[in-house]
């Protein structure tokens, strides 16, 4: 069983919180020890950004977080060796690698899955990989018993969210909102609708991200959702942290609070 798979059976219906951060923001030396004070203060699955020079799907947060990365000398093989370094600490906690496929064509499918496998790597997100792209790297990834989770919007169409849910592995991602991350207010009504309707193509889980930013907006996607996935607004506060102690109590004041909203369920 994957550690994906073990962390939702081990959750047996409570919500699984997964906060995202983008690797080498704000500084490289904080990314290991941020992703395990994120594990101390409730997350349950980390997914770590990759740094990319246009990462299309992202608001000017992260887009800003990547740029800051990227600027300090981190790219794809310093974050798969991030995971490598907090796999040395922690065996349980699952970590997906959320970019683009740019970096990872350039660097060959077959290497760049080897390097996450070998560095602890579960799952992989790209943005731009939809499943009709996919084959070769859906491969790989396969092979070296990694998953990978694709997308599904607002837009997508019934038979084609089936067809994604077919080819899905780890859990589904919902993206809550038609929009760039961290872009507006999400409306959690439509939300709800929506995540029901996925969950007739699938017993997969179903994460919500993009839009939740809060205690209150995670609560009201949780309802009916399986997880849910906060990245600009912690990234954001992340973002003036000069050292590990400002990252620490950053990161306590903002998960705490959304981890204890989802646990009262």
């Amino acid at each position: 069983m994957s550690r994906l798979a073990q962390v939702f059976a081990r959750l047996s219906g409570q919500k699984a919180l997964i906060p995202f951060v983008t690797a080498g923001h704000p500084h490289p030396d904080l990314t290991v020890n941020i992703m395990h004070d994120l594990v101390r203060n409730g997350a349950d699955v980390i997914e770590l950004g990759m740094p990319f020079s246009d990462p299309m799907a992202d608001g000017p947060v992260i887009q800003q977080a990547s740029e800051h990365a990227i600027k300090q000398g981190v790219g794809i093989e310093k974050t798969i060796q991030m995971v490598k370094k907090f796999r040395e600490a922690d065996q349980d906690t699952p970590v997906v690698l959320m970019g683009y496929l740019n970096p990872v064509e350039c660097m060959g499918h077959e290497r760049f899955v080897q390097q996450a496998k070998s560095s602890g790597v579960d799952a992989l997100l790209l943005v731009d990989s939809p499943p009709e792209e996919s084959s070769e790297l859906l491969q790989q990834l396969k092979t070296n018993d990694l998953e990978q989770i694709f997308l599904i919007a607002p837009t997508t169409t019934d038979a084609r969210a089936a067809m994604i849910c077919e080819h899905a592995a780890g859990f589904v991602y919902y993206v809550a909102l038609k929009g760039v991350t961290g872009s507006a207010d999400l409306d959690a009504e439509s939300v709800n609708k929506d995540v029901k309707k996925i969950k007739q193509h699938t017993d997969l889980p179903v994460a919500v991200g993009f839009g939740v930013k809060d205690a209150k907006s995670a609560v009201a996607v949780a309802e009916v959702a399986d997880a849910v996935v906060i990245g600009s607004a912690l990234v954001l506060a992340l973002g003036a942290c000069k050292d590990s102690n400002e990252a620490s109590q950053v990161i306590a004041n903002f998960i705490k609070p959304i981890r204890s909203a989802l646990d009262s369920l």
